[in-house]
């Protein structure tokens, strides 16, 4: 039994403005940053891992691939744990857990102490399973703070940090391999963690609970209230919400576990599709670069540079454009498969360019990249939003269940693609999963 802390008497809460909003968002950015460093950096130091663990190349990717196996498989456990216990104890218990694990590596599980492959595996799926827990309970602590009118902007704000933090990771974590050793690529993504943990300890607080309004008390006779014939319809404006498909009339929607409606399930698979073109992207581009058209990793760097920096800035352009919309859930909707049609013509182009020109080749692998790269943010407000903030740690573990489920999968299906086809295939299934993406995903609502 948890304990449940008193206030004596005569002590007041400490109370937090509307403006701390954009301090939690700062933490949940932080967070969220910490553990993409790790995610994105490490796989990105295989040729150093592969020589000094000794392994294959397929086990250096089974190996790599446990770090999503072990997000999957924790995603949706962090979620329903965070609505129970709150974002701020499941961020400061995911994030401590996994700087100290990350320690723990750092000091016994490198080539030097002769760690072998299956320790290097359990421990990366392990970093992966707690780490997960900053998707959901990071993005629960947006929705509490952030209304309707901007939750789009400050969700994407929070998903641009995923390929900021990886940029981070991916720039100084094979640096590292290669000077200092594994040591130190274990160790700074633990100082990392540990930092976004101190952080959230400090400046993550639940907003003021607003107090009742006590009724108003009149000394003359009571006022009676005229005759209506129906029911009088509230005024237009920011506190009157327009029903649609983030604001259901029926709280019943609301109230059922987002494990439970197929609308959830919908767009939580839609975005599963959408992961196949941003991976195939991300993992594969540098080996068919070097072995379709013999580029160097600079040209492979820089396509995937375009592909999150730009993906990064876009989904910060959809989330404030979708909240300036009259019907923000409807907008949120509607852009998220409109991207997954121009994702898909895009990685549909690269198919088509694989044997021409590097330059057009690479142009539309950059774009698709790109593309793929930017819904996360409005579909993580919607399923947040459809689901109601007492559910958005649910809703948000689902989803992040079914990304990190196909960012598991597609490293491992892309070689048997290469084996029994071609590169023009592997590119042609991206395309046909970012448009099969589309009609998956919920439709906005019309309005009667």
């Amino acid at each position: 039994m948890m304990a449940v802390p008193t206030v004596t008497a005569g002590a007041m809460p400490r109370r937090y403005g509307p403006r701390y909003r954009w301090v939690v968002l700062a933490v949940g950015v932080g967070a969220q940053g910490s553990f993409a460093a790790m995610f994105s950096g490490i796989p990105v130091t295989g040729v150093s891992m592969r020589a000094g663990y000794h392994l294959s190349t397929g086990a250096l990717g089974l190996v790599l691939a446990c770090l999503g196996l072990g997000v999957a498989v924790s995603d949706i456990v962090w979620g329903l744990l965070t609505d129970r216990f709150g974002d701020r104890r499941v961020l400061l218990t995911g994030l401590t857990s996994t700087g100290v694990l990350l320690v723990m590596m750092a000091t016994a599980v490198t080539p030097a102490d002769g760690a072998g492959t299956v320790l290097l595996a359990v421990c990366l799926t392990i970093a992966g399973a707690l780490g997960g827990s900053v998707n959901g309970a990071s993005g629960r602590a947006v929705m509490t703070w952030f209304g309707e009118g901007e939750r789009g902007f400050a969700m994407s704000v929070r998903q641009t940090a995923i390929p900021a933090g990886g940029a981070v990771g991916v720039a100084l974590l094979p640096w590292l391999a290669q000077v200092y050793g594994f040591r130190a690529v274990y160790a700074v993504p633990a100082a990392f963690c540990l930092l976004a943990a101190a952080a959230t300890w400090r400046w993550l607080h639940e907003p003021t609970p607003q107090p009742p309004v006590p009724p108003t008390t009149t000394t003359g006779p009571p006022v009676l209230p005229a005759p209506t014939t129906a029911p009088s319809a509230p005024m237009p404006g920011p506190s009157a919400p327009v029903p649609g498909p983030s604001a259901p009339v029926a709280e019943s929607a609301v109230q059922r576990s987002p494990l439970r409606r197929w609308d959830v399930w919908r767009l939580a698979l839609a975005g599963a599709l959408l992961t196949v073109p941003q991976f195939a992207v991300l993992t594969f581009t540098a080996i068919f670069l070097h072995d379709v058209k013999g580029a160097g990793a600079a040209l492979a760097g820089l396509t995937v540079l375009i592909a999150q920096l730009g993906g990064g800035a876009a989904r910060i352009w959809t989330g404030r454009r979708t909240d300036r919309a009259e019907d923000s859930g409807g907008a949120r909707r509607t852009c998220l498969r409109r991207i997954g049609v121009l994702a898909g013509i895009a990685m549909a182009g690269a198919a088509v360019l694989t044997d021409a020109p590097t330059p057009l080749t690479v142009t539309a692998l950059a774009l698709g990249g790109l593309l793929a790269n930017a819904w996360h943010g409005v579909a993580y407000t919607e399923i947040a939003a459809m689901s109601g903030a007492g559910r958005a740690g649910t809703a948000l573990g689902l989803i992040g269940t079914t990304l990190f489920a196909m960012a598991f999968l597609t490293p491992l299906l892309i070689p048997v693609v290469l084996a029994h086809a071609s590169w023009a295939a592997v590119w042609g299934l991206a395309a046909a999963a970012s448009l099969a993406a589309v009609p998956l995903a919920p439709a906005a609502l019309r309005a009667r």
